[in-house]
């Protein structure tokens, strides 16, 4: 797998939380590559496996998005769908559009954090005065890349 531009790791690039922190967001229009992640109590058990998989084949298309973006559903203790933002049709790969606006919001922490950040997002909704349908999670680096950079930031969308 050939190395993303501008990133330092090689990897994931260094994220800057600015643009997604507390924002208005419309996915209209983007496409997204889907694929599914088998997960145990919600720790995935495959995400490696399955973005090399979906980079290689994002790659082998040239459509890599100008902006790194993959959106997590946590649709069930079980498994998550993963959406993979790209620039053009993906052959041999599920293709998805996740349409809509989003409120969200920089998380910075241990995952073992993830309800406290939930339980704050649903208060950020509400003080927007809107009503959250559903919540996507955003991870902006692999672990890796997270150890690398000193940070480990989560944006949690909420479907509005």
């Amino acid at each position: 797998m050939e190395k993303l531009s501008g990133s330092e790791t090689g990897c994931c690039p260094r994220f800057d939380p600015a643009p997604w922190d507390e924002k208005e967001v419309n996915f209209e229009g983007t496409l997204f590559l889907k694929d599914r992640v088998k997960s145990f109590m919600h720790i995935p058990m495959n995400f490696g496996k399955v973005m090399v998989k979906n980079m290689e084949r994002i790659q082998k298309a040239g459509a890599l998005a100008t902006k790194p973006l993959m959106l997590s559903d946590e649709c069930s203790a079980w498994h998550s769908d993963l959406y993979i933002a790209v620039s053009k049709e993906v052959p041999g790969a599920e293709m998805a559009k996740v349409p809509g606006k989003f409120l969200t919001k920089v998380f910075e922490g241990e995952y073992k954090n993830m309800g406290k950040w939930i339980e704050e997002m649903k208060r950020f909704v509400k003080l927007k005065g809107k009503e959250a349908k559903k919540f996507y999670f955003f991870y902006t680096t692999c672990p890796a890349c997270a150890k690398y950079y000193g940070k480990n930031y989560v944006v949690i969308l909420a479907e509005i």
